[in-house]
């Protein structure tokens, strides 16, 4: 099975991924910032043993990682595959997350708060994600009091997480409507809706790759299905106007189209040096040449991968050596160069066998 990062969900043509994230923090123990490290500690024992306390096989699902154990490279793996943030990353308190073996759930501790409950899915999976949070949720609730008023509901670090403290997302491929332009009037019509729209890594990052990343603002005076309801509506508003973009585009001005992506597929061939921020536009243009059935040899699977593997952590990762950046760009081009290769020499002894038969 390939885990939700790489895999191809419900119309992944346009949503790559889908997210819920529920704040949480203990009514015994004061917001990490001010908490001590043995409280710090006790949070992420506590969580444990209200999880798995009479539930050896939920225990044997899961990996607790203290990040002070993890070297720079693995915590940036962890960062790029979006199962820790990057403030978690870098903080100097009792920083740890509790991450399941298939990557698709990842519980963070001592964050801005407590607890960051998260769930990922391939596609546009908002529900199954939520129902996995809600169902971790009303475990630990069960053995732990969680801050929270009767008014305003959970109690959080930032006022921005207060009420239902939750976060749904969708991780969305949009080359069509960047291409042309809309993405601005797209981008306005969110903000108006008090959505938030940003980029592959979330707040202050940009939209490499045509990747954005749409979220709810407001998580005060809606229920937690309201609020997946509202992101899953948008959310296919959006598809729809990015998916009609592409046929037009295709329709008006296929050639220029069809050499845009081609040209892209030559680069990534035969490149020596590629930066990030290339690589990924370029594996944006592979997308959707694969989506729109421009490029045979590749699959979605196959680009999902690559713009995963060029990123810094996965690329030292895969190099085994710490790079300097000059380094990254070379190995970058070398890793893609070989993982085209492989796949054409792989689909040439699958058809000769075919045609063998």
């Amino acid at each position: 099975m390939n885990k939700w990062y790489v895999d191809v969900g419900p119309d992944s043509d346009t949503v790559i991924s889908s997210r819920v994230r529920l704040a949480r923090n203990f009514s015994k123990y004061p917001f990490p910032q001010r908490s001590r490290p043995e409280q710090q500690w006790s949070v992420i024992n506590d969580t444990c043993e209200a999880l798995f306390e009479g539930n050896p096989k939920l225990k044997e699902s899961f990996e607790l990682y203290t990040l002070k154990d993890v070297s720079p490279i693995e915590r940036q793996v962890l960062v790029e595959k979006h199962l820790i943030s990057k403030e978690l990353a870098e903080s100097s308190l009792v920083a740890a997350a509790l991450i399941s073996h298939d990557e698709q759930i990842s519980i963070m501790f001592n964050e801005e708060d407590h607890l960051r409950i998260q769930c990922l899915a391939s596609g546009l999976q908002l529900d199954k994600a939520f129902d996995i949070c809600n169902y971790l949720d009303n475990l630990i609730a069960e053995k732990v009091d969680y801050a929270f008023n009767d008014t305003i509901g959970y109690l959080t670090s930032c006022p921005t997480n207060v009420g239902t403290g939750i976060r749904a997302s969708l991780m969305l491929h949009l080359p069509a409507l960047t291409m042309t332009g809309y993405i601005r009037s797209v981008l306005e019509s969110c903000g108006k809706l008090g959505l938030a729209v940003r980029g592959l890594y979330g707040e202050n990052t940009e939209a490499y790759g045509n990747m954005y990343q749409l979220s709810n603002q407001v998580t005060l005076g809606k229920s937690e299905n309201d609020i997946v309801l509202s992101i899953k509506t948008i959310g296919y508003q959006i598809m729809e106007q990015e998916r009609r973009l592409r046929t037009e585009l295709l329709a008006k001005n296929s050639h220029k189209l069809e050499d845009r992506i081609m040209r892209s597929y030559g680069i990534l061939r035969f490149a020596r040096n590629l930066s990030s921020d290339e690589a990924l536009q370029r594996l944006s243009d592979i997308k959707l040449g694969i989506n729109l059935g421009l490029i045979q040899d590749l699959t979605e699977i196959d680009a999902n991968e690559m713009i995963l593997d060029i990123q810094p952590g996965n690329l030292q990762q895969y190099a085994g050596r710490t790079l300097k950046p000059e380094e990254r760009d070379v190995v970058r081009a070398e890793y893609v160069r070989s993982r085209i290769e492989k796949k054409q020499c792989g689909n040439q002894k699958e058809n000769h066998s075919v045609a063998g038969e």
